[in-house]
């Protein structure tokens, strides 16, 4: 049985089964909402993204990690983002 949980850039991840890409992208944002509603076609982003929930390891601090193919969606995503 595959594991539920994923263990990258310093934080326990739950996939989203929304994600179209189900890939942990090198880039990455920490949103401490756990309940945001994140509207990745709203972005208008350029890359591929993907979204988890996410536990920071460091304080066990609960929230959402999204995960960009480009460094130039991450500028963009902090932008448009508003919780």
């Amino acid at each position: 049985m595959p594991s539920q949980t994923l263990q990258a850039h310093g934080f326990l991840l739950y996939p989203n089964p929304r994600n179209l890409h189900r890939i942990v992208f090198e880039h990455h944002v920490f949103v401490p909402y756990p309940y945001a509603i994140i509207d990745i076609p709203a972005m208008d982003l350029v890359g591929k993204t993907s979204v988890y929930a996410a536990c920071r390891e460091t304080d066990r601090k609960m929230g959402q990690v999204v995960t960009f193919e480009l460094l130039e969606d991450v500028a963009r995503f902090e932008k448009r983002f508003t919780p």
